[in-house]
């Protein structure tokens, strides 16, 4: 556990974790300027990572992410690369120019992703949420794991969840809401959170002999261009979804922002921080910078049995296996 809380900036925990940033290769997904993916490079690039690769749907976008890096560090290598998570043939492209680059990624930040919008299917016909957060980000990553795994050396994977888990769990049966005729875009959302924390319970449970440790994350209440297809109104719709759920804790609780510096402690936290190399943490979900204690997490969201049929679904639905 770390010695950090809510209110700890990126800065801070990037400050205490120096070491472990100098000369690493660092992936980040979604690095779209005003977003948590960028400010996560932006706070990282003063320690000298050795290239911060940047992998947007936005080249534009994600070369505007680069030179706003290079300002803080002109030292720092930038690589942008074009990934469509909602296309699994432009994700096979991404992942092999990654895997053609002289570097090697040391950690994976699967940051990108899209928060209740309307229903919709990727192109490959998966509905966009799970699409988008889950099965992108799963082949994304299972592409790029046999070039980082080579060397032996340690590498992480962070997956960006969100407390909004705690809508749905799985519908293994009916994964796109009977073709959008039951659809609920928070249910949506937070079945797609559910299958972020257990893609890295699977990815701990099968390569974290290997040198692997991979954890997901809540970065808390941030207000971002993630938010862009729902009012600040409409957001009452989630006190609905914990009363039919009967999330009492959460209703009783003030809702609490978090600025962007102290939204994306976590992320650094999970990318980096030492004391998540204890072998009981691997697989672990974090909030406000520390590991949520198993035992108080919904069940759905850390079920082996699970994490390992999401797993299959996930092999399934990119057409293509992955053993390790």
């Amino acid at each position: 556990m770390s010695p950090y809380t809510a209110d700890t900036t990126g800065d801070e925990v990037a400050a205490d974790c120096q070491a472990q940033i100098a000369g690493k290769t660092v992936l980040v997904t979604g690095a779209t300027p005003g977003g948590l993916g960028a400010a996560f490079a932006l706070t990282i690039a003063k320690y000298r990572p050795a290239c911060i690769i940047l992998a947007t749907r936005s080249l534009a976008a994600a070369e505007q992410t680069a030179g706003q890096i290079r300002a803080v560090e002109a030292t720092v290598k930038v690589r942008c690369v074009a990934l469509d998570l909602g296309s699994l043939a432009q994700i096979r492209k991404a992942a092999a120019e990654v895997n053609a680059f002289e570097e090697t990624v040391d950690v994976l930040v699967n940051n990108a992703g899209v928060m209740a919008c309307p229903y919709a299917k990727t192109v490959d016909g998966i509905e966009r949420q799970f699409g988008t957060n889950y099965v992108g980000h799963f082949l994304f990553t299972n592409l790029l794991l046999p070039k980082m795994l080579a060397r032996g050396s340690p590498v992480r994977v962070v997956n960006v969840s969100s407390d909004g888990h705690r809508f749905s769990h799985v519908r293994f049966e009916d994964l796109d809401f009977d073709d959008g005729k039951v659809y609920d875009r928070w249910t949506a959302y937070g079945q797609s959170k559910t299958a972020n924390m257990l893609f890295s319970l699977s990815l701990a449970q099968k390569l974290g002999k290997k040198n692997l440790v991979s954890v997901s994350l809540h970065p808390g209440v941030i207000w971002t261009n993630l938010g862009r297809d729902v009012k600040q109104d409409e957001f009452v719709e989630i006190s609905e979804l914990d009363r039919v759920h009967g999330h009492r804790n959460i209703l009783a609780q003030q809702l609490k922002t978090k600025t962007m510096e102290s939204g994306v402690a976590t992320h650094v936290v999970a990318a980096f921080h030492p004391s998540l190399d204890a072998p009981e943490w691997n697989g672990s979900y974090l909030q406000d910078c520390n590991p949520v204690k198993w035992e108080e997490m919904l069940p759905w969201g850390r079920d082996p049995i699970d994490a390992e049929r999401l797993w299959k679904t996930g092999e399934q639905l990119v057409s293509q296996s992955f053993t390790y």
